[in-house]
């Protein structure tokens, strides 16, 4: 006679043992009909091209045909990804380690023990993460604007120099400010939520051996919370190259940002304007691909020293 299923007993019950995955069947659905059937079908149009007989008029002088590698050729030959490349990481140059150094320096502050207000300190550093990035590129533009801005209002008053925040060199400020401003909450609290797990007794010893706050917070806080700066500065990287919303807002209000600034952008516009969403999903698998060899390059470079493993 064939055995029972197995169960698990708890609290005096017994649980069928495909109870949880039951219970993982949502987010599992989820995730496929999401993430993993998108994934597969921008793949399917990357190796997919239109192809025209004749005139291209009548029916049937269309039709989608396989391209082989041909649009990831196109991709990788196209100037104005590689340009908008290395405009993304200029901005991520200026972006992640400001961002990054003022959500470890806040993270710190918050946790010393002579700080006060630590509640509403976290939430107003935290609150701009909650607002969307449109939102906060539409309010930032306003501000950056000279014909409506409040700043630059009393800078004139002040007799102080006009400043245009939208120029060509300028706007790598401007965006990368909008980031900074929407980020840093989000990294302080995974910074901050880290030190709070720090054991007690490394401070006090540390404090019984003459070191001052400054010498713990760089000899026992910063190595001990070095795995969270890690992941936070991964996921910084990944959306410095994902960046679309602030400079795709922005855009209206000056000419220093071309249609194709960012990838993404150069997506879009490959896209949804001039039609090629062959060549846009080659160019998506391109920009992925990328993101994922930096990312696991990075971590593979800094995994030894700071998780314990060998490389």
């Amino acid at each position: 006679m064939a055995s029972a299923a197995p169960r698990s007993r708890r609290a005096g019950r017994t649980v069928p043992a495909r109870v949880p995955y039951a219970f993982l069947a949502p987010a599992i659905s989820l995730f496929t009909l999401m993430f993993l059937i998108p994934i597969g079908y921008t793949g399917y149009l990357s190796l997919r091209k239109i192809q025209v007989t004749g005139l291209g008029l009548g029916r049937g002088s269309r039709r989608e045909v396989h391209a082989g590698l041909a649009n990831y050729r196109e991709a990788l030959a196209d100037g104005e990804l590689w340009d908008s490349m290395l405009r993304v990481l200029l901005y991520g140059g200026m972006l992640v380690p400001t961002m990054l150094g003022l959500a470890l320096l806040f993270a710190l502050l918050l946790d010393e023990a002579r700080a006060r207000a630590r509640r509403f300190s976290r939430i107003a550093i935290f609150l701009p993460y909650a607002v969307p990035a449109v939102i906060a590129s539409l309010l930032w533009g306003f501000l950056y604007l000279p014909s409506v801005s409040p700043v630059q209002y009393l800078l004139t008053a002040a007799g102080g120099p006009e400043v245009n925040p939208l120029g060509p060199t300028a706007i790598f400020f401007s965006i990368a400010n909008i980031a900074v401003w929407g980020g840093t909450g989000f990294n302080m609290i995974v910074i901050y939520t880290a030190l709070r797990a720090v054991p007690q007794e490394l401070y006090e010893s540390a404090r019984i051996d003459g070191c001052g706050p400054v010498q713990v917070a760089l000899r026992i806080k910063i190595p001990m919370v070095l795995p969270a700066l890690i992941m936070t500065f991964v996921f910084s990287l990944i959306a410095t190259l994902q960046v679309f919303s602030e400079p795709t807002t922005l855009r209206p209000l000056t000419n220093a940002l071309s249609s194709s600034w960012s990838p993404l952008m150069k997506i879009y516009q490959d896209a949804f304007v001039t039609g090629d969403t062959y060549l846009a999903a080659a160019t998506s698998i391109v920009l992925a691909t990328l993101t994922l060899v930096l990312s696991l390059g990075f971590l593979r470079l800094v995994q030894s020293r700071a998780f314990g493993q060998e490389s």
